[in-house]
């Protein structure tokens, strides 16, 4: 068999990786680059990041550039359009007649769900912003939120940092009153903004207005939570309860089964123990009766837009779905409406300290 290369592209609002297979799955070029949303960058950026990525990691494989490979798949934040998925292609190849044989389209949420979960199921992203997809086993489809930061991301890092500055700017106001102290939110808040006064914080949100550095707040607020900051936990708990929110929707329209595994990807994930109680009580308010297999990706989901590049012109990469993930908590409703599940081999009800109720509550 002559040799054969297929690449995939995991492209977030944030940073992108890229990786190159060879016809045995097996790793031969990798590289990183920044965001790929074309809504934000525009189609011709977007296509300019790819190519650059696609140059850097044929170099690692040792592929000249010249050569095409013989599929590439972008998996990337925004292509949930069928018409500017084939503009991206187009753009694409414009810039590099030689990059592939084939481009394949799809969203963020194939890669990431052909990566964990190739037979069917679920996934969540929780990045910078929040998307959901469920894939039937025979192949149908239904999505749950992605619709940007003005329309949707609930969950994201984007909406949780939104979240904790209405906190201080609402109780500060009188307009709302915080349901925990505010002092160390804010200080976060200072510091990651270099704010002195809220009035400090309006060019962020107008006129120097940047989703990422925005979000980039939420990571602090995570460090803080883990500390036992009452207001951050509150806030990461809201986040958890909008994820599970996403979870619920598209539970119902999966098919019977006895467990539905669920991938879970993007930096909001590593703060689930600050999620967890908001999540499982939602999950218990929509009476969600799947068993849910929570599980985390080992390896990049660009692995899953590899897997679909190849499965788009007709070639099964060879894949050890063992080494893709792992799980992190399994979800079981018991028959009296209580939340079970198990958290590193042990049982719990993960409901202490929340709060919540409903998270859209605290608005």
């Amino acid at each position: 068999m002559d040799k054969m290369y297929f690449g995939g592209v995991e492209g977030g609002a944030t940073h992108s990786n890229l990786v190159i297979c060879n016809e045995f799955g097996k790793v031969v070029g990798k590289a990183q680059g920044p965001g790929t949303n074309h809504w934000v960058l525009g189609i011709d950026e977007c296509a300019k990041r790819i190519i650059d990525m696609l140059h850097a990691a044929k170099e690692d494989a040792g592929i000249p550039l010249d050569q095409p490979i013989d599929s590439l798949g972008l998996t990337l934040s925004g292509c949930e359009q069928e018409s500017s998925n084939a503009d991206l292609a187009v753009c694409v190849r414009e810039k590099d007649a030689a990059c592939a044989g084939a481009i394949y389209v799809a969203s963020d949420t194939a890669g990431s769900l052909f990566t964990g979960a190739p037979n069917g199921g679920m996934v969540l992203i929780a990045g910078t912003g929040s998307n959901g997809l469920l894939r039937t086993p025979d192949g149908q489809q239904y999505g749950c939120g992605g619709w940007g930061y003005l329309l949707g991301d609930e969950g994201g890092a984007y909406w949780i940092a939104h979240r904790a500055v209405k906190a201080i700017f609402d109780d500060e106001d009188g307009l709302l009153s915080s349901p925990h102290p505010t002092e160390r939110v804010w200080e976060v808040i200072s510091e990651h903004f270099k704010a002195e006064t809220r009035a400090d914080l309006l060019p962020y949100a107008y006129k120097h207005f940047d989703k990422s550095h925005f979000a980039g707040l939420t990571a602090k607020l995570s460090s803080l939570a883990a500390a036992g900051d009452a207001l951050s936990r509150h806030v990461l708990a809201l986040a958890g309860a909008a994820l599970a929110g996403h979870a619920a929707a598209l539970a119902e329209r999966a098919p019977p089964a006895s467990s539905l595994r669920v991938v879970c990807v993007g930096s909001v994930w590593n703060s689930w123990d600050a999620l967890r109680p908001g999540f499982l009580k939602q999950l218990a308010a929509r009476r969600v009766k799947i068993e849910l297999e929570l599980v985390r990706l080992k390896v990049s989901s660009a692995m899953g837009a590899a897997w679909l590049a190849a499965k788009h012109v007709n070639y099964r990469l060879p894949r050890d779905d063992s080494a893709f993930c792992e799980v992190f908590y399994t979800y079981r409703p018991d028959v009296n409406g209580k939340v079970n599940g198990t958290h590193n081999g042990k049982l719990d009800n993960g409901l202490e300290g929340c709060g919540c109720n409903d998270w859209s509550y605290w608005s």
